[in-house]
């Protein structure tokens, strides 16, 4: 699946390394890295105190941005990227 900007600016206003911070009123701690150059990307987030988990890669090429979901929904995974903020 393509990445949207909106997903793209989001995703990178993310910390790189590990953060914490809040999506949909949940507290998270995510690790954000960056592999091969800065043309691939690894997020992967868990909830703390409950079950919830985000994993996703996302590759730069020439022909577009794509965003691959480690077996969950893209909305899902967009869904997180877009209301994240991480604590200051």
């Amino acid at each position: 699946m393509s990445a949207p900007a909106a997903f793209l600016n989001a995703f990178f206003r993310i910390p790189k390394g590990s953060s914490t911070g809040r999506a949909h009123g949940r507290r998270y701690i995510v690790s954000r890295t960056e592999l091969a150059g800065g043309k691939s990307h690894k997020l992967v987030a868990h909830q703390l105190g409950g079950g919830d988990y985000i994993s996703l890669n996302l590759y730069q090429k020439h022909g577009g941005d794509l965003l691959r979901p480690c077996e969950m929904p893209a909305e899902k995974v967009m869904d997180f990227v877009l209301d994240f903020v991480a604590d200051p």
